[in-house]
């Protein structure tokens, strides 16, 4: 049980490190939905969706990569030294062939040429400090780790307050850019940041003598391609609907729909902060006594908190939305909010069930996994977004997502069994997704009926974990 209360407090720390920053982000959707028109909250969308996409390829997969290596290898230094080498090495011939191809890339990707510099500054930048902060995750450096993320997202929020807040906005600041289009700013606001980020994290590039291993890098190589491709599947998975919508619906709709979906963000910043700190904590404690069996905790632990977070949001979905979204015309999507929510919250099961294939090396087994999820995503969309509307496309995330995290459940139990409390969880899951459905779609989110669900929830979570709870609390 001590173990899991490292895990658990590592886990607050990096989570916090993820989670403000977000949160601290999260203030510009009131801004851009006040700021910005529909059609403009696409734009901005649209363009984050190719760097998602460029960012995955720029890494290929040597994040998860240097965690397996740095963690079992003895030279953790030459591991270190050969993923920084690497990435330079790949971040600067790739920076060269995106810059010559300007012109075919900004059509292919519907890119305003006038962003394309910027965008492409962007993912260079973001690839250059993958190992820095991995190195910080892996060797336990939360604090520092933190203050850079939120450091980072300060400056992107501070630029786009002065860029585009009537309020705040300082004219002969904004006077120092040329911009096409007001959109631009948040470009401009995140490129400046980057910068400042990769500063801040060049000593790491110092911190060892620079030897690049051969052979490292083809292990590491092996290992991470699968994870570079199951990361391009999930950027579809994520991303696709965003991409289709305007060419079927229109841009309009789409920053409704874009807007509304950002209101899933709690689920998705709980995941991540999860990640932050189980995906070392995983690889650390893999050949620890009685590791399965902490797996398995750190699962039912995890579905009951995305599970109350599933009530939650979409019980207080009015108020959260009218504390978010400042112009009526974005709440059309409202209603694919607690669908999104549940999606997210298969997925974050799934990344937990996703251990199996990382520690066994069969890393081939994620892209498969991921490469199904894509395919439902793209398949469903194509067929159904022109016949029900941007409602499929919350459809196609829930199908995709859940199928995933029950072929990763079926595949771990055959490669790497843990002894998962599949009982609990599908209760846990079960009641949430039932309150939640019901408050919403039965009783038109009715809240004072939503509250007296998520009280009876959290007395039954309570009396079936309450001698796990009082030991975790207890011990020392």
């Amino acid at each position: 049980m001590s173990v899991l209360k490292t895990f658990f407090k590592d886990t607050v720390i990096y989570g916090l490190a993820i989670v403000l920053p977000r949160l601290i982000n999260f203030l510009l959707v009131p801004l851009y939905t006040g700021v910005f028109k529909n059609d403009e909250y696409s734009e901005n969308t649209e363009f984050y969706v190719v760097v998602a996409f460029f960012n995955v390829i720029l890494s290929y997969g040597m994040e998860t990569s240097f965690f397996r290596f740095f963690s079992k290898h003895k030279d953790k230094e030459k591991v270190l030294s050969t993923a920084l080498i690497s990435l330079l090495t790949t971040t600067v011939l790739f920076g060269g062939l995106l810059l010559s191809l300007k012109a075919q890339i900004s059509e292919a990707l519907r890119i305003n040429p006038e962003f394309y510099v910027i965008l492409v500054s962007i993912i260079l930048l973001e690839a250059l400090i993958v190992i820095p902060f991995a190195y910080l995750r892996v060797t336990g450096r939360p604090v520092r780790f933190a203050a850079i993320k939120i450091i980072n997202v300060l400056i992107i929020v501070g630029l786009n307050i002065i860029f585009l807040s009537e309020s705040y906005g300082i004219e002969s600041i904004q006077k120092l850019f040329t911009i096409s289009e007001k959109v631009e700013y948040t470009f401009i606001a995140n490129l400046i940041a980057s910068v400042i980020v990769l500063v801040l994290v060049s000593p790491y590039f110092l911190k060892t003598k620079l030897k690049f291993d051969i052979s490292i890098f083809k292990q590491m190589l092996n290992y991470g391609i699968p994870i570079m491709v199951a990361g391009l599947a999930f950027v579809i998975n994520e991303n696709f609907d965003k991409w289709f919508i305007p060419d079927v619906l229109g841009q309009e709709i789409n920053g409704a729909y874009s807007a509304c979906y950002k209101i899933a963000v709690f689920m998705t910043l709980f995941i991540q902060a999860f990640r932050m700190g189980a995906e070392p904590f995983f690889f650390n404690h893999s050949d620890k006594e009685n590791a399965t069996q902490t797996y398995a905790t750190i699962l039912k632990y995890f579905t009951i908190v995305g599970a109350l977070g599933l009530v939650v949001v979409t019980i207080y979905i009015d108020f959260i939305s009218s504390v978010i979204i400042k112009s009526p015309s974005y709440l059309i999507a409202l209603d694919i909010v607690p669908i999104v929510l549940l999606a997210n919250l298969c997925l974050g099961i799934y990344h937990n069930l996703s251990i199996w294939y990382k520690l066994t090396d069969r890393t081939r087994f994620g892209m498969y996994i991921s490469l199904i999820g894509a395919a439902i995503t793209i398949t469903f969309n194509v067929i159904f977004i022109p016949k029900i509307g941007f409602m499929a496309c919350a459809y196609a995330t829930l199908i995709a997502y859940g199928l995933m995290m029950l072929i990763s459940y079926v595949l771990g139990r055959k490669y790497y069994p843990v002894p998962y409390d599949l009982k609990r969880i599908s209760l846990y899951l079960l009641i949430s997704t039932a309150f939640s459905f019901i408050t919403y779609y039965y009783f038109d989110r009715n809240m004072l009926l939503g509250t007296v669900f998520l009280l009876i929830f959290v007395a039954i979570i309570a009396f079936l974990e309450r001698k796990e709870l009082k030991l975790l609390l207890n011990r020392n």
